[in-house]
């Protein structure tokens, strides 16, 4: 080959290879556009469940607060006699019978939940009443209830 061929063919070879470098550098430029851009779409995407899930969380606890609050009103608003008396008197003499059966006493609790109790003549005179650790329990079982 001449060289003034030769020296045609190389400047030739140089420029296609100098496009071919500067479409391959905006296509990678365009690329890494595109990822951004679709790493931005799924960070929002995230973003948006999140607050969705966050957003029916509060709703669902205001529902909750709001409930609560109304059973407060409506608990606060019962009269006063219609709590059950906490005091119950055995007598200290029961009469002088003959020994039969014990008898069966039904109680109807606050919690509306019978209990059966079978009650046999004292050796000694008995008043219960109930100890503020009991009544603290049957409290916390009522408000164990509605969880």
């Amino acid at each position: 080959m001449s060289t003034p061929n030769e020296l045609e063919e190389l400047q030739n070879r140089k420029t296609r290879l100098e496009e071919e470098s500067h479409s391959l550098k905006d296509r990678q430029k365009s690329l890494e556009e595109r990822t951004k851009v679709l790493e931005e779409k799924i960070a929002i995407g995230e973003l948006e469940n999140i607050n969705k899930a966050t957003q029916e969380s509060i709703s669902q606890l205001e529902s909750r607060l709001q409930g609560l609050e109304q059973r407060l009103k409506e608990v606060s608003q019962e009269p006063e006699t219609q709590k059950p008396v906490q005091e119950k008197y055995i007598p200290a003499e029961p009469p002088q019978e003959t020994p039969t059966a014990p008898e069966t006493v039904e109680t109807v609790t606050e919690d509306k939940e019978e209990e059966t109790f079978t009650v046999a003549p004292p050796e000694e005179p008995v008043i219960e009443q109930p100890t503020q650790g009991e009544s603290k329990k049957s409290h916390e079982k009522r408000k164990r209830k509605f969880f």
